[in-house]
């Protein structure tokens, strides 16, 4: 059997995690659970403590490739087969975790990635982001030769191979569209399957119209950088 690690990167996010934490538990009971603290101010840690979750505090707001890849690094130590992202917000929904699962372990591909836009799902997101969405899949695609529909979708799930290359290679800032880049360029194969995204349960998204203009021209900036760089797999 498979040994799953279920990554929480979390920010202040008490009003849901216990919530995700327990659906997660309901669904997936043979996963573990790692939540890692990104500098939090409230007692989300606390929260997750209680609830047996493993429990890993940043000293100070790293961001959420920081917190990722300490996720990545905790799962290549300790020796786990499969690593899934789920955010703490409660918009990636416990329920379809064993589909990516199962999408994972068929061997077809290294990243399987829960897609909003596949399928007949009702994810209506702000028209900033939703443009900022779409100029980043149909760059990504142009670069990998592969259509991807939600580049920045978090909800995703790893292979031992690709837990590995992401404890060694992760970019820090907004890292889901860059990570993929990489991915390709490490010859890593990945596929998107369709998924339901819920709205936050609590809490407030921090990307406002400006930011998700700076996010938009700092991401596509950063990926024709990754174009450049070497990557060893």
């Amino acid at each position: 059997m498979a040994k799953i690690l279920i990554i929480m990167p979390y920010s202040n996010e008490a009003g849901s995690i216990e919530t995700v934490i327990l659906t997660v538990k309901k669904e997936i009971s043979d996963a573990d659970i790692l939540v890692v603290n990104d500098g939090s101010r409230d007692n989300t840690g606390k929260i997750a403590r209680g609830l047996n979750a493993d429990v890993i505090d940043l000293p100070y707001n790293m961001g959420i490739g920081v917190a990722m890849q300490t996720g990545y690094k905790f799962a290549l130590l300790n020796d786990y087969d499969i690593a899934i992202q789920v955010d703490a917000d409660g918009q990636h929904p416990p329920d379809q975790i064993n589909h990516l699962i199962s999408s994972l372990v068929k061997g077809d591909a290294d990243l399987v990635i829960g897609s909003r836009f596949l399928g007949s799902g009702e994810y209506q997101p702000s028209l900033a982001r939703n443009i900022g969405i779409r100029i980043f899949s149909m760059v990504i695609s142009l670069i990998t030769g592969q259509r991807l529909t939600d580049t920045t979708s978090g909800f995703r799930a790893a292979n031992k191979r690709v837990i590995n290359f992401f404890a060694r290679n992760y970019p820090e800032d907004y890292p889901e569209v860059e990570a993929l880049v990489l991915l390709r360029k490490a010859r890593f194969n990945i596929m998107e399957i369709p998924i339901r995204m819920k709205a936050r349960t609590a809490g407030q998204s921090s990307i406002t119209p400006l930011h998700a203009i700076y996010y938009m021209i700092k991401v596509l900036l950063a990926v024709f950088v990754d174009m450049l760089k070497k990557v060893e797999r």
